[in-house]
């Protein structure tokens, strides 16, 4: 008989980016939120077997009293507009400031590890990313990060984003590398996704996962279907990132356990 595959909730969930790069890493993906109707469509299709809820305020109360255990993850690509150079950047003055609700979830979830992927310039803000240490630290972790770009894992563009990973506190506190890319900067991936294939393929990848969605619903809202797709895979992260960062949690988690 099969182990059971650690499992991993996904918060703001886009179109699936971590929940693919989770599960090829070995996760069992079993709830994820998000709010965007585009987006829960092509989560509909791809991850059917997933339970699913609309907002991340009201998900932790959602979950209480269901009996589903702890998952081993919890991970967040939280909305990037507080910090974004391209916004105001008002940073937790912005109402999509919704690390709170993050907080909440890990609270009622208690998983063992936490995965946040935000912009970069999140680390330029002293306030909001000193909560954020501050909170896990609260809630019993410990945590490292690191900039991190997507040309790393063969993408055709840097796209660099901040990766936080939370742990448990190591007993001697040493560093626990669980964001170790160990890459090429140059070397793409041969297969696998949307990085590291020739543009052509990486267009068709990008086409086959978010096609046959429902039409009725966006024409009804008059959002056009193109920028529904610009504005979804604009949003996501590259899944071979998440896949090893997964990895390497997988394999710390497993240390943890026979240690």
């Amino acid at each position: 008989m099969n182990a059971p595959r650690s499992t991993a909730v996904d918060l703001f969930a886009g179109i699936g980016g971590f929940s693919l790069g989770l599960t090829r890493a070995g996760f069992q993906i079993t709830h994820q939120v998000e709010i965007n109707q585009f987006c829960q469509s092509v989560l509909s299709r791809h991850f059917p077997e997933v339970i699913r809820h609309d907002d991340v305020n009201t998900f932790p109360q959602a979950w209480t009293g269901t009996g589903h255990a702890s998952p081993v993850l919890v991970c967040a690509g939280a909305p990037c507009q507080p910090f974004s150079v391209e916004g105001k950047r008002r940073g937790v003055r912005d109402e999509r400031w919704l690390w709170p609700a993050v907080v909440d979830t890990l609270r009622v979830l208690r998983p063992r590890y936490f995965l946040l992927e935000n912009v970069a310039a999140l680390l330029a803000d002293r306030d909001a990313f000193g909560i954020i240490l501050g909170d896990l630290a609260a809630l019993g972790f410990d945590a490292e990060w690191s900039v991190l770009s997507a040309a790393e894992f063969g993408a055709p563009h840097p796209r660099e984003r901040l990766f936080l990973v939370a742990h448990p506190e190591s007993v001697d506190g040493s560093p626990r590398n669980l964001l170790e890319t160990g890459r090429d900067r140059r070397a793409p991936l041969a297969a696998g996704g949307l990085p590291g294939l020739a543009a052509h393929h990486r267009r068709r990848a990008a086409d086959d996962w978010l096609e046959r969605q429902p039409s009725v619903a966006r024409l009804a809202h008059g959002i056009p279907h193109q920028l529904d797709r610009l504005h979804a895979l604009g949003n996501a992260v590259v899944p071979q990132l998440i896949e090893h960062i997964g990895r390497l949690i997988l394999a710390d988690h497993a240390a943890v356990l026979t240690s």
